[in-house]
């Protein structure tokens, strides 16, 4: 999508028409993961992207790790051998764990210490070398997802110098999950339109008062009065200005994934109120141009959180395998279940693919 602001890339890291959306290879659903100590929250993020299609078959295909040159950490290897692991194991379930090298010892003994007691060797060391997580007991699956991408796509860029930023949006990771965001700001004296627009690799939506989905995401690309503190500066009044801003879903990412906010932002109290969601959804009516064909999306992972509070309680996911089936995955249990069951969850994150 290139709009207003927007610079074509200089290269292309991957290219495009080699991701494949669909399984190459359908198989029985993967192994379990052990829980190594308040770590279901990681063990959700894992196995939802273990079972994103065009990620797995990339990873699947060592396409990283055989022209990887990284020295120390690398997030997209510590991924490919763990879906390799998870997918192609014998064993009802299996250990998450990284090949770290280089450690600092002493910091490591230091957080180990402070931040994860229950934690041991290598897992505990890839949460820290992986940079922009928090360390938390218990730790947030969203919190967590985000911080994963963004080390996996450091890894993509390593060894590439004087990439520029519209050429680091070419990776494999950024070719699935990346969208565009545009913000549309109408100038309530002078009616001057101003575009901007942002990459995002998820969606954070607020749910307070939202029944389903579809109303929150109603919701999200509402027009939105800014006045006050929020006072725009508007380019032909030349001065701070009332104004309409209106969000809009640009360009489609191939995998769309949607935060579920349950924090409330005033009391941080867990909002737990039924928030329904289709199995398939049209990405059309919230986009920047609402005319044209139905941007169809199949829902493939949905990650649960149960407990009373936002800092306390238990993750688990529900996973649709290469086979067509869906399967509830809580630590080391992998159960089958229906599309019914499902739908009726009280959802945190949604994964839906192209």
């Amino acid at each position: 999508a290139i709009g207003k602001g927007m610079n074509p890339p200089r290269k292309i890291i991957f290219p495009p028409e080699k991701i494949c959306m669909d399984w190459r290879q359908k198989r029985r659903p993967g192994a379990g993961l052990y829980n190594l100590g308040s770590t279901c929250y990681l063990n959700v993020v894992l196995q939802c992207l273990t079972y994103t299609p065009p990620l797995a078959n990339y990873l699947l295909s060592r396409q990283h790790s055989r022209f990887c040159h990284q020295q120390g950490f690398c997030m997209m290897c510590i991924m490919e051998a763990h879906v390799r692991k998870v997918l192609f194991s014998s064993a009802s379930a299996i250990r998450p764990r990284a090949v770290i090298r280089d450690l600092k010892c002493k910091q490591f003994q230091v957080l180990q210490q402070v931040f994860f007691p229950s934690l041991r060797g290598e897992l505990l060391t890839s949460f820290l070398v992986i940079g922009e997580f928090k360390p938390d007991i218990p730790g947030d699956a969203y919190e967590f997802l985000r911080c994963t991408l963004s080390a996996m796509q450091r890894s993509c860029l390593s060894g590439s110098s004087d990439v520029d930023i519209s050429s680091q949006t070419t990776t494999i990771i950024h070719q699935i999950f990346q969208g565009i965001l545009r913000s549309r700001i109408t100038c309530l004296s002078c009616r001057t339109v101003s575009d901007f627009y942002m990459a995002f690799l998820d969606v954070l939506l607020k749910i307070k008062g939202a029944s389903s989905l579809t109303t929150a995401l109603e919701e999200f690309v509402k027009p939105k009065q800014m006045d006050g503190k929020k006072c725009f500066k508007c380019s032909k009044c030349e001065k701070k200005v009332a104004a309409s801003k209106r969000v809009t879903i640009h360009h489609e990412p191939r995998v769309l994934t949607v935060c579920l906010g349950r924090a409330d932002e005033r009391t941080s109290r867990k909002i737990s109120q039924v928030v329904e969601y289709p199995e398939f959804l049209d990405l059309r009516p919230y986009m920047s141009d609402t005319a044209g064909e139905p941007l169809l999306y199949s829902l493939y992972a949905v990650v649960v959180h149960s407990g009373h509070t936002c800092l306390e309680g238990h993750f688990f996911c529900y996973t649709k395998a290469s086979n067509g089936q869906w399967y509830q995955m809580n630590d080391v249990t992998v159960d089958s279940c229906g599309i019914h069951t499902v739908l009726g969850q009280q959802a945190y994150l949604l994964f839906y693919a192209r």
